[in-house]
């Protein structure tokens, strides 16, 4: 079946199924889904921490949400005072912060053998999940383990997993979702591992953050994708290219991703989750470029 016709068979589909009395809130979803203009339903978000730091909290939400970023990853808060202040930030300037990025899992990794730094671990996820709580967020990102000398990849995964069990009642309570990204950690390399990891938790409450550049000096994001599957809950954004004797982070559609066929990988896995956007920051006027590179390289607007 060629595109148009799938295209047209998929509306005749959702039509005949909303004529069958479902509910209202599945027919906007599923007609979302078959969007005719190929949109993926994705909220394109970025980093707090790209955004320009001599400005006050409202000034940098507002420029986020002017330049088309509809969702704000923020880092771990501590203070709360200052998170008390990024929340009032983010109502006023109608950005949702979905995430929060979790700060303590590389100085004080979870797959650690000295309990000390991995009470410092715990406590500083149990601040991430409250954070998230506080400002509306649904997901804490985690890196589960540090790999070294000392540290073997068995020991890794139990150790990690075990921690990692312990937080789950707190998620739980609080309804926010651990999220484990692949990153340069020596840990999690194949689509197949992460998905066994995750799996073996057995709770709704552990899920997969995929970033796509982090994978692409020994994978394929379109197949991490594709296996992952609805696993992943959470997306980060940025790009990677390969040299004959180098390698380096690069800005989006300057690296080696094949975009057309990441974006292919997010429709047949039907997600609907945001993408956040992780680059260096930048000015107002790098920051609106980098908002069109993702218009254009996920979701096919000019």
């Amino acid at each position: 079946m060629h595109d148009e016709s799938r295209r047209q068979f998929l509306k005749s589909s959702v039509a005949a199924a909303c004529g069958a009395a479902l509910s209202g809130t599945v027919c906007r979803a599923l007609d979302t889904a078959t969007n005719s203009s190929g949109e993926l339903p994705i909220k394109k978000g970025i980093l707090l921490d790209m955004l320009p730091a001599n400005l006050s909290y409202g000034e940098r939400l507002k420029l986020a949400r002017e330049i088309g970023f509809e969702v704000l990853q923020a880092p771990t808060q501590p203070d709360e005072h200052k998170a008390e202040e990024l929340k009032k930030a983010a109502d006023t300037a109608e950005i949702r912060i979905d995430s929060v990025m979790n700060m303590d899992h590389w100085k004080y990794p979870l797959s650690s053998d000295d309990p000390a730094v991995v009470e410092k671990s715990l406590a500083g996820m149990r601040t991430s999940l409250h954070n998230a709580k506080l400002w509306g967020s649904d997901v804490v990102l985690l890196v589960p383990a540090v790999l070294n000398p000392q540290t073997s990849y068995r020991d890794a995964w139990t150790r990690s997993q075990r921690e990692i069990r312990k937080l789950l009642p707190l998620a739980e309570e609080l309804k926010v979702v651990i999220a484990i990204e692949e990153v340069w950690n020596r840990f999690l390399l194949s689509p197949l591992e992460m998905a066994s990891y995750i799996d073996e938790f057995q709770s709704p409450w552990v899920k997969a953050w995929f970033d796509v550049g982090n994978v692409v000096l020994y994978g394929y994001p379109q197949d991490w994708i594709r296996t992952l599957g609805p696993r992943i809950v959470k997306v980060h954004l940025k790009d990677f290219k390969r040299n004959k004797d180098s390698y380096a982070w690069v800005n989006l559609g300057e690296g080696d991703i094949d975009w057309p066929a990441v974006r292919e990988a997010f429709a047949a896995i039907h997600y609907t989750g945001s993408a956040t956007v992780e680059l260096p920051a930048g000015d107002e006027t790098y920051l609106r470029d980098v908002s069109r590179r993702v218009d254009r390289l996920l979701f096919s607007r000019s």
